[in-house]
């Protein structure tokens, strides 16, 4: 049996994309005939604190599903003092060289990027004429921390990118979550194996869609990071409530902000339920008419997980990111697009919806494009074959 290592920054129990991605990569790959055993921090994403049943320890081994999870000691902090995550990132560094010194590592290696220091340890580390290093690049930084605001053009940057091109200049194989970002590398290195490797999702659905009510406003539903990035907050004050209702799942640093939106707007029809497993967010979702994906700023090389997720459930899709994804949800006629980050155009285009639209039958057919387009184990296959 083919034995694999995969070496990631976000794993279950922790929740959001880049954890669920991780594990049902590692699942399919041992169910594909590897030996997997994955290496990740100690749980503690997005509070940024170690989970309890973690707290006070150096390493917590298992085997789960029979993957072997090895969580290795982190300094936990969401901090946004940047001196802070570095310290994070590099705790974690290096605890993965402490265990790459005292454990034997597989042939194949996984690394998950970004964070940039973490997989940068571990290109610096493991590199070897006789270990295939696999690089999964999920979005691309420092590009995408600039488009944020979170840097700027300095000397800092500067490293970062240098950083970045090590990586990719010394993996093996780079998966990619999009074009943008396979188009990226090839910028940098034309001759470098790369795989567009979507974040598909991995789940069984049975249909509980629910009839929109003609007669009442339109239920649009945001669930998941409620960060500066996805802008939750700025859609709570844009938004024209004349024919909608909106309903908002998850938690972030925005949280705080949008209930005490919330509570000072009792007149608006917005409602914001908490957080939610993923398993128990399936069994809700389907019941709104439509799911919102917002970005603040349009961000090269992402592609929000949501857009597979969303269409898997067969649920119409509001996007108001731009970038690639825009170009998936038209493709594949999923749902509506606004232009990204002109309030007024979407405000625009949810007023052009028509109630007709929202019945059971265009859910059926998103849900039947997403089994068609989305499929993870077809994916998995090809992935399989080539590491």
């Amino acid at each position: 049996m083919n034995e694999i290592l995969i070496i990631t920054s976000y794993f279950p129990p922790e929740i959001g994309a880049a954890s669920n991605r991780i594990f049902h990569l590692a699942e399919g790959l041992q169910r594909k005939k590897f030996n997997v055993s994955v290496l990740t921090p100690l749980p503690n994403y997005p509070t940024g604190k170690v989970f309890e049943g973690y707290k006070k320890r150096v390493k917590v081994t298992s085997i789960e599903n029979d993957i072997s999870i090895h969580r290795l000691w982190i300094y936990a902090s969401n901090s946004k003092n940047k001196l802070l995550r570095l310290i994070a990132m590099l705790s974690y560094s290096f605890s993965l060289i402490w265990f790459f010194i005292w454990n034997k590592i597989p042939k194949k290696v996984i690394v998950q990027s970004p964070p940039l220091i973490v997989a940068f340890t571990c290109l610096l580390f493991l590199r070897s004429k006789n270990r295939k290093i696999i690089l999964n690049v999920s979005d691309l930084w420092p590009i995408a921390g600039l488009e944020l605001g979170a840097f700027e053009r300095n000397f800092s940057y500067r490293l970062l990118e240098n950083i970045e091109r090590f990586n990719y200049k010394k993996a093996d194989l780079i998966l990619g979550q999009s074009e943008e970002i396979l188009t990226h590398v090839y910028s940098l290195f034309p001759k470098k194996n790369t795989y567009l490797y979507r974040n598909f999702p991995n789940f069984k659905y049975s249909n509980n869609h629910k009839e929109h009510s003609l007669g009442g406003k339109i239920r649009i539903v945001y669930a998941g990071l409620l960060g500066v990035a996805q802008g939750v907050l700025k859609l709570c004050e844009e938004l024209d409530y004349s024919n909608i209702e909106l309903h908002i799942y998850g938690s972030g640093a925005e949280q705080i902000e949008i209930e005490s939106f919330i509570i000072n707007n009792p007149e608006l029809p917005i409602v914001y339920h908490g957080e939610l497993t993923r398993h128990e967010l399936h069994k809700v979702l389907p019941q709104f008419d439509i799911a919102i994906i917002p970005l603040l700023n349009r961000i090269y090389g992402s592609v929000p997980s949501k857009i597979f997720e969303y269409a898997k459930l067969g649920l119409p899709i509001l996007y108001f990111g731009g970038g690639e994804g825009e170009m998936i949800v038209r493709e594949n006629k999923l749902g509506w697009i606004a232009e990204a980050g002109d309030y007024d155009n979407l405000n625009s285009t949810i007023l052009k919806i028509e109630k007709n639209d929202l019945n059971i039958n265009f859910k059926e057919k998103i849900k039947q494009t997403a089994d068609a387009n989305f499929d993870f184990e077809a994916q998995l296959e090809r992935l399989a074959k080539i590491i």
